[in-house]
């Protein structure tokens, strides 16, 4: 059965992958408010017990407060948001590539060592991208995040076990799967399209701060 908050998170990671750079002030936002989000809901199960309050209420406070946090630090230090969003996806890509090496040695410290040392890599190698070449960054994390959401590779329950169990593997996904690199594929057509065909600039003309920034690649992308 689909909830609503199955069907905003789909709405949701449609619109990041299919018009997000093209509207960066928002995509940022948006992107910053779900990964704060996601990290609140992670870090609630750890306070049960050191706060009286009820675990679901918790569970609530955390994805707000975490929502609100992550959205509002982005929109603050957009540039900034851009590195660390593109360094998020960066880790992920990481991860994802020494998978297989992991588990044929997931008791030992060398595969535990090449697990952090290419996540490490990863994160180091996106955001580097995001500092040299902003849209491209923003247009490809976009794509990626708003297609884990909008092809339910991502869904609330895998959030909500990985909070349960205190582990991330829950939230990691197959990005070869068909139905992600198909969202995934045509966000990133999408929003490059957005670009070449100036259909950014009326965007940006009729949505109310979306002037404040606009992401390039060069000198123009700049926050003002």
């Amino acid at each position: 059965m689909v909830t609503p908050l199955d069907a905003g998170v789909v709405v949701a990671g449609l619109l990041l992958a299919f018009v997000g750079a093209a509207v960066s002030v928002y995509a940022v936002t948006l992107t910053g408010f779900l990964i704060g989000a996601g990290a609140g809901y992670l870090a609630a199960p750890n306070l049960v017990g050191l706060i009286a309050v009820d675990g679901l209420i918790l569970s609530v406070a955390g994805v707000a407060l975490g929502g609100l946090i992550g959205g509002f630090l982005a929109y603050a230090g957009l540039s900034v948001a851009v590195l660390v969003i593109g360094g998020t996806v960066g880790g992920f890509v990481g991860r994802f590539a020494v998978g297989p090496w992991y588990a044929a040695d997931a008791a030992g410290l060398e595969g535990t060592a090449l697990l952090v040392g290419a996540t490490l890599a990863g994160v180091a190698v996106g955001a580097l991208l995001g500092f040299v070449l902003t849209r491209t960054t923003l247009v490809v994390s976009t794509a990626f995040i708003g297609a884990a959401l909008g092809s339910r590779s991502l869904t609330p329950e895998a959030f909500s076990t990985a909070a349960e169990e205190l582990a991330f593997e829950p939230i990691l996904f197959d990005p070869t799967a068909i139905p992600f690199l198909a969202v995934f594929a045509l966000g990133v057509l999408s929003q490059f399209g957005l670009f070449k065909l100036g259909y950014v600039t009326k965007l940006v003309g009729i949505l109310p701060g979306a002037r404040r920034w606009t992401a390039s690649d060069d000198d123009e992308g700049t926050p003002t």
